[in-house]
């Protein structure tokens, strides 16, 4: 095994503690270029640098940006650490310097033991090659030898599901196809760090359950993860600390709540409800309006007072001001929220057919309230887009996605969803103890 300068390291009889250091990144940076041109043109350089053992020179050249800028970590045996900052922050640039596919301008990173890297499952697949042949080409690249491979074989592919296409070429595959087996290699060789790059949400729900319960399995095994992900509450119920990259700086770093919390606090800094707390929409012209227009959007509380920032398990209106230019009959409205950055699922629906709650209005301004008793969205920066229809699918006006921010005053950060409740403490069928609400 070798560190990203090419030396070889000792992985003989390492001790197997859970305090080991598996991972260590020491000031690593990494330097890219925006045109591909003068981006083939340096790499000449600093080949011919490397060639003549003159000393590289790391000041950005024109054109040139800072990846990651001295980024520092370490991960020990068990432990979990998440990933989070914004598209572009170096997050996977970072994984993939882990995981040896790229070799860092500046720092060092050492690896101990075996790496299983879930970055752009299948991308490493042949096209040609069947699934089979691709799976012994794709776990000897992973460090398994040609016994090993044949005993875990069979597990493979019971774990991708891709019998029927085993002997098929990889090329006639789907994209979903391509992943799971990707994924079934990669966790079959019993790492002993595994990355893991926004993935999870491959193949159906099934899978998904699948693999849930192999990474399950693997942390209780002891295996060290590194979690990139968009979505805060996976970082938490995942990982116990957190790494926040800003423009491939290292910007928060330690356990894992306070780090998200400060994530979230920064992207709420340029929501547009943070200031005003009413979202206006412009006017449309004769051509560009159906004859019903949304034009405002806020939330109010209890006292009717517009919300900058929501907060949770607090009663809460939606309100959506509409305009309609003539007499509209099976009016309503359509609204998704979901977390900022994960598209993965919607958190709140509301829809006016299938709520039977459609009207027939009259030409004029009009406005659609929705009461929330709980709000039930737990802290965190969300997006909501509303859809004025005409019947279930005749869209006549949309918003585009507005952020707002939740907050709250317990703590919630370890659910996607908040539930009121109380608790009754019970002795022999009588209450011991007054209702205590949460």
């Amino acid at each position: 095994m070798t560190d990203c300068s090419g030396e070889q390291l000792d992985t003989r009889s390492a001790p197997d503690c859970d305090d080991e250091v598996l991972v260590r990144v020491d000031n690593v940076s990494k330097k890219f270029c925006r045109s591909l041109k003068r981006s083939l043109w340096y790499g000449l350089q600093d080949i011919a640098t490397e060639l003549t053992g003159r000393k590289p020179n790391h000041d950005l050249r024109q054109g040139e940006f800072w990846a990651l800028d001295n980024v520092s970590l370490e991960l020990r045996r068990g432990e979990s650490l998440g990933l989070i900052g914004s598209n572009g922050a170096g997050k996977t640039t970072l994984l993939r310097i882990i995981s040896g596919l790229i070799r860092p301008d500046q720092g060092s990173v050492t690896v101990k033991g075996r790496v299983a890297p879930l970055i752009a499952l299948g991308a490493g697949f042949n096209p040609i090659l069947t699934g089979r042949e691709n799976i012994y080409t794709n776990m000897s690249i992973l460090g398994l030898s040609r016994l090993e491979i044949d005993e875990c074989f069979d597990d493979v592919v019971a774990f991708s599901g891709i019998n029927e296409a085993l002997d098929t070429p990889v090329q006639n595959y789907s994209s979903g196809m391509a992943a799971r087996l990707g994924f079934a290699c990669a966790i079959h060789i019993e790492p002993d760090v595994l990355l893991i790059d926004e993935v999870l949400a491959v193949g159906d729900l099934k899978f998904r359950d699948k693999c849930s319960r192999r990474l399950h399995e693997l942390r209780e095994k002891r295996t060290a993860f590194i979690l990139v992900s968009h979505s805060s509450t996976a970082i938490i119920n995942v990982c116990e600390n957190a790494l926040y990259l800003k423009k491939g700086a290292v910007t928060g770093n330690g356990p894992c709540i306070s780090v998200v919390n400060q994530y979230e606090h920064e992207l709420a800094i340029d929501s547009p409800m943070s200031s005003g707390g009413v979202s206006r929409f412009p006017d449309k012209t004769d051509v560009e309006s159906n004859g019903a227009d949304i034009i405002e959007l806020s939330f109010l509380n209890q006292k009717e007072e517009i919300l900058n920032r929501l907060l949770s398990a607090c009663p809460t209106y939606l309100c959506i001001k509409i305009r309609l230019w003539r007499d509209f009959r099976n009016l309503g409205i359509y609204s998704i929220i979901n977390k900022k950055g994960d598209t993965t699922q919607n958190h709140l629906c509301f829809n006016s057919f299938l709520d039977d709650a459609q009207r027939d209005l009259t030409s004029g301004d009009h406005e659609i309230r929705i009461y929330m008793p709980y709000l039930g969205l737990v802290p965190g920066v969300y997006t909501i887009q509303t859809w004025l229809r005409q019947g279930s699918t005749n869209d006549l006006d949309s918003t585009n996605a507005i952020e707002f921010i939740v907050e709250s005053k317990i703590n919630l950060s370890r659910c996607i969803f908040y539930q009121p409740h109380t608790y009754d403490i019970r002795e022999s069928n009588e209450i011991i103890e007054p209702s205590k609400s949460c």
